[in-house]
């Protein structure tokens, strides 16, 4: 008989659900999805219910249920912190004591409450574990090193270990408040922006600054162990006991106070972005290369909050000591509900793990013949995780409201969407299962002609009304990777940066702009993905995992001779991705995007009733 187990993340930030049966994940999705709040942290009411219609089930046929940490474990470290920084934060402390006291070291109880008729155990994996899970067991890799960073969990902020079959082991772990992903996000908050949302706008805009504060974050915020390990000097971080991350301490070595959010972004951000970058880079490479030292193995998994920084994953796959490197899409804290689920049926009910390296479904690229990416599979599904729409649905949904709309023959689908972007028009795709994560993979996506000089502005300024230094990343197909970026590697959730090839460049001019204002500066033959220092954050897209998103891509080669387009995520600033054609035709309607795919059906905005204007997206999102 089947065994079925949901993990649960909450209470923090991107509560998310996930649904195991026998070992296959079935289900996942953010809570923020269904809720139309970026982030959100309640219990994920929503995502378990579609968990378990996912499965077609009720709670009550669950046989376990995980929760991804331990909250009595991080209350004891609260309450010492506390202690530790007495009578500092006596405001922070009284704010956070009534929600652990109200909800969350009640969480046993309020999942107990919420599952109706579940009466088997509740049971609670360790944070860096379900992270590690998260990154381990969906991997290809029979073994793998396997390194997890983040801001903290219960006391870790990072931790090394080893997967084996269907063992983990954590071998070395750093602690609170040592952390690279809270050193990160004191930056974020001090170059203006919001921390647990606006770290990688941190990375973005990292590239248009110079290295100039290295040397000082060096001589008096950190000190950066062979191992990766670092230590922190507290007494320029404020996060142990205030409700903001830095302090005047903080203010003075920089020059300044932190900058007002929304406000112009000066050089002094530029270059603070650059080098918490530049020294985020070199944590993450010696923390893969003690692993490796450590570990003896040749492939390596990552996950946790700073393994979404694609910059440095890149430098890890390039410069690090590792074959290949395999990273959990969901990274983050919502990953840690498919995480401990994971961990629940391998490690907990000692289910074996037979991976796709084993299975003989994944081989290594050098071994690939020339021409030929090598075979290639996980336990991800290709992220594609969340709800799905039928045809029936979509017409059922546009025949209610009445809009506008032409089915097209699915053989005839790609074609027409190849066309729309060939013509510089932008297109709204919605179709197959939400991604689970934060990167849209052809799901839940916005794309455009990456060719085009004017993408970048257009996409930024009037389709996602975000700021215009932003890049976006390129979906290629996978066989064509190679001819267009310094990659011949698989990077199918957009979690590597590569750089173009430099026969697709194009030269710097004398008297070109800088900082900022080279954000419009065509770079290559695809300015619209090219950032500023050539770089590019890359999806390469096989049909065997994402068929009509292949097939598009591939259409727009045949007419173009070009295998590369623009894709970012199907939502404007502020607003989580699209779930529900709803939501899509919504974000369509608000933006300046020409057309929107659902399924099998094209709407051309043309076409379309405008909106009320009362009806915005400023008054329903807040800036993130």
């Amino acid at each position: 008989m089947s065994k079925r187990i949901l993990g649960v993340s909450a209470y923090y930030h991107d509560s998310a659900a996930c649904l195991v049966e026998d070992g296959r994940i079935v289900a996942a999705a953010q809570e923020e999805r269904f809720t139309r709040i970026k982030h959100d942290a309640e219990f994920p009411t929503h995502a378990v219910e579609y968990c378990l219609s996912a499965a077609g089930i009720s709670a009550s046929q669950l046989d376990l249920v995980g929760f991804y940490e331990k909250p009595l474990v991080k209350f004891s470290r609260l309450l010492e912190t506390y202690i530790a920084c007495a009578p500092r934060g006596i405001q922070s402390y009284w704010r956070a004591l009534p929600l652990w006291l109200s909800d969350k070291l009640l969480i046993h109880d309020d999942i107990r409450s919420r599952l109706d008729g579940y009466a088997g155990e509740i049971l609670f994996g360790e944070h860096h574990e379900s992270h590690a899970a998260s990154a381990f067991y969906p991997s290809p890799f029979e073994d793998a090193a396997v390194v997890t960073i983040d801001g903290v969990g219960e006391w870790a902020t990072s931790s090394i270990g080893a997967g084996r079959g269907h063992e983990i082991e954590i071998l070395h772990e750093m602690r609170f408040p040592h952390s690279l992903g809270l050193l990160y996000s004191a930056f974020t908050y001090f170059t203006g922006f919001k921390v647990n949302s606006g770290e990688y706008k941190v990375m973005g805009l990292a590239p248009y600054g110079k290295p100039a504060y290295v040397k000082l974050i060096r001589d008096h915020l950190i000190d950066i162990r062979d191992d990766g390990s670092v230590w922190m000097n507290m007494e320029y971080f404020t996060y142990p006991h205030a409700l903001t991350m830095t302090g005047s301490a903080f203010e003075r070595l920089l020059g300044g106070p932190a900058r007002q959010p929304e406000t112009p972004l000066t050089q002094r951000e530029l270059d603070l972005a650059r080098s918490v970058q530049d020294i985020t880079e070199e944590v993450m490479l010696k923390m893969a290369r003690f692993a490796h030292r450590e570990t003896g193995l040749k492939d390596l998994c990552l996950a946790g909050g700073v393994a979404l920084n694609c910059v440095g994953n890149g430098r890890i796959l390039r410069e690090g000591p590792f074959e290949e490197i395999w990273i959990q899409p969901a990274a983050g804290d919502a990953g840690g509900a498919l995480g401990v689920a994971l961990a629940l049926w391998h490690r907990y009910l000692g289910e074996p793990r037979t991976s796709a390296e084993r299975l003989g479904t994944w081989q290594r690229r050098h071994t690939a013949s020339a021409g030929s990416p090598p075979a290639y599979a996980d336990g991800m599904n290709g992220a594609s995780l969340g709800p799905e729409y039928s045809d029936a649905d979509i017409a059922r949904f546009l025949d209610e409201h009445g809009y506008r709309a032409r089915r097209v023959e699915p053989s005839a689908l790609a074609d027409e969407v190849a066309a729309l972007i060939a013509s510089e028009k932008v297109v709204g795709l919605f179709q197959g299962r939400m991604e689970f994560g934060p990167r849209a993979l052809g799901n839940r996506s916005i794309i455009g002609d990456a060719r085009s000089p004017n993408m970048q502005s257009v996409m930024n300024l009037k389709i996602k009304f975000r700021e215009s230094f932003r890049p976006f990343a390129p979906s290629v197909l996978r066989e064509h990777a190679h001819e267009w970026f310094e990659l011949d590697d698989e990077s199918p959730y957009m979690l590597l940066v590569a750089d173009v090839q430099g026969a697709k460049r194009l030269p710097r001019t004398e008297g070109e702009a800088t900082g900022l204002q080279s954000v419009n500066v065509p770079r290559s033959l695809i300015p619209a993905v090219t950032h500023v220092d050539y770089s590019a954050r890359i999806q390469t897209v096989r049909r065997e995992t994402h068929s009509r998103y292949y097939d598009i891509i591939e259409a727009f080669r045949r007419r173009t001779g070009c295998p590369v387009i623009v894709n970012t995520s199907f939502n404007v600033r502020g607003e989580p991705l699209v779930c529900t054609p709803e939501d899509a035709y919504r974000c369509f309607m608000r933006t300046n995007m020409d057309a929107l795919v659902l399924e099998n059906f094209i709407l051309e905005k043309a076409e379309q009733q405008p909106l009320s204007s009362e009806d915005v997206w400023q008054r329903e999102f807040a800036l993130d």
